[in-house]
């Protein structure tokens, strides 16, 4: 397999594509794309959950040692510090995950990586300490109290701690960001020899390795096949991605699925991104969010 370099990847993404005016599509409707997708209501579950039981451990943990050493606390008290602080803590958490999608764990050069989440630290424990100091001024003042600002020299201190949340809720994020794993391949036997396409009121029968690429557009899937037809079927690429992989087709892409057995050649494309030559003039992309499939296609997989 060759990589070569060459022209403009804003030239070649969707080459031979009948629809290049149209936006182009992944099938729940919303624009292509590497990144920009908002991180799920169960991610954020669970960093909920884990700051939730993180707040009650600290509750307990402090009444308990109240106890043993006879030294009155109020369990109001500690709620209301813990509770100000999982509420900034929650808010705050957004300068995490804005930091995972800058510089995702092993998906860039290690320099920046670490530039970015060192940057994201502080910026979270800066904006996490003044949140919660300020709820607990406003709450505090509420009952006739006063809450004392915390001093600068403080700040090392709430970084320790912060640092720590920092990388569990990162973890978080990056774990639950990661793209599903390709499909395991079938054997032989469970591969299919034909596939039918349903185009319209038609079914076309196609063995399988006719097929050179599956396309998502809006709610279809457009194939493109040996002698030039592109018929439109209405799936999902995932749908077809689950027939057809143990056929030897790979997911390139958000919205791409090719032939392995049809790849002539992959090109590095910048920023981790490649592009696969699959003859007939047809190029795909390859991102960088699928390096199982990146493995497979130069045989490390």
């Amino acid at each position: 397999m060759t990589d070569q370099t060459g022209d403009d990847p804003e030239e070649w993404v969707g080459r031979r594509h009948p629809r290049a005016g149209w936006p182009r599509r992944v099938t729940n409707g919303a624009a292509a794309g590497t990144s920009g997708a908002r991180f799920s209501w169960r991610t954020w579950l669970a960093v909920f959950g884990l700051i939730v039981l993180a707040g009650f451990v600290n509750v307990m943990t402090v009444l308990d040692d109240a106890h043993r050493h006879g030294v009155p606390a109020s369990l109001t008290v500690e709620l209301a510090l813990e509770a100000t602080s999982a509420v900034a803590a929650l808010t705050t958490a957004t300068l995490i995950g804005l930091a995972v999608r800058l510089a995702p764990p092993g998906r860039g050069p290690i320099l920046r990586t670490v530039v970015v989440h060192l940057g994201g630290s502080l910026a979270y424990s800066a904006a996490h300490v003044t949140l919660m100091t300020s709820l607990r001024v406003l709450l505090w003042g509420a009952v006739g109290l006063r809450y004392p600002w915390a001093a600068l020299g403080d700040f090392p201190y709430e970084y320790r701690k912060d640092a720590l949340a920092y990388v569990v809720i990162a973890g978080i994020f990056w774990i639950t960001a990661r793209p599903a794993a390709a499909p395991s391949p079938q054997s032989a036997e469970a591969a299919p020899t034909t596939f039918d396409i349903r185009d319209a009121a038609t079914i076309l029968r196609v063995p399988v390795g006719e097929i050179i690429a599956a396309m998502a557009a809006r709610n279809y899937v457009e194939f493109v096949l040996e002698d030039g037809r592109r018929p439109l079927m209405r799936a999902s690429i995932a749908q077809i991605e689950a027939k057809l992989g143990p056929a030897g087709f790979v997911r390139t892409h958000r919205s791409w699925l090719v032939n392995a057995g049809r790849v002539r050649a992959l090109s590095a494309a910048g920023s981790g991104d490649f592009r696969v030559d699959l003859g007939c003039g047809l190029t795909a992309p390859l991102s960088r969010r699928y390096p199982a499939a990146l493995a497979r296609l130069r045989g490390e997989g």
